[in-house]
């Protein structure tokens, strides 16, 4: 448990060196952080018993695939953006199979299926005229699988799931707003300020979620 708390405090103050170190402009110093972060809160799911269930090995997954693509998006070339944005989508497949397998509620799902597409149709429209070509099928498909990811997160809250797999998925799927912000639209509002927050809340939540799921 100690072990979990002080991984879990890593995450955490890894991603607030994170944001400072971005903002003062120390890419090199930047990216170490980064790594320490997302190595984090794969580790505080490997202490939480994440090898002790088909869950947790599926939510394993998840988190070294987001674990890779934090490593390809410390890049800024497009080539590092579609390779991160490859590897985030493996990762929410990964969450949507461990959610499913974990158990969840129909009417839940059906229920949040509609609100949230539409929530997705509106972040797709708003992306669109800042897509590149070559981008737009990839984009499409991340929008949807993620979008896919909440309402099953929805759905396996509604079957008793840890209330943490929720609130770590709509916090992923936030963050996700300001990485598109940032890299897509290229506002001039540096939008990882709440965007790193999230995301590493997210995965923290996900990952600590395995010690209330361990019998799946």
């Amino acid at each position: 448990m100690n072990s979990v708390k002080s991984l879990s405090v890593t995450v955490l103050a890894s991603c607030a060196a994170l944001v400072v170190l971005l903002l003062l402009d120390l890419p090199v110093a930047a990216a170490g952080a980064k790594l320490i972060a997302s190595s984090a809160f794969v580790s505080v799911a490997i202490a939480s018993g994440a090898l002790r269930s088909t869950f947790g090995k599926l939510l394993l997954t998840g988190l070294i695939l987001s674990w890779c693509g934090d490593m390809f998006l410390i890049g800024f070339s497009r080539t590092a953006f579609l390779s991160g944005l490859v590897a985030f989508l493996l990762a929410h497949i990964a969450y949507v199979t461990a959610f499913i397998r974990l158990g969840y509620d129909r009417t839940w799902t059906l229920t949040v299926a509609v609100p949230i597409t539409i929530i997705a149709i509106m972040v797709f429209t708003w992306l669109q005229p800042h897509i590149p070509a070559e981008l737009d099928m990839p984009v499409r498909a991340y929008v949807a699988v993620i979008s896919l990811m909440v309402i099953f997160a929805f759905g396996t809250r509604g079957a008793g799931g840890p209330v943490l797999i929720l609130v770590g998925a709509v916090l992923f799927f936030l963050s996700d707003l300001s990485v598109a912000a940032l890299r897509l639209v290229q506002t001039d509002f540096p939008t990882y300020v709440w965007g790193l927050p999230f995301y590493y809340g997210g995965q923290l939540c996900l990952a600590l979620s395995v010690s209330q799921s361990r019998s799946h």
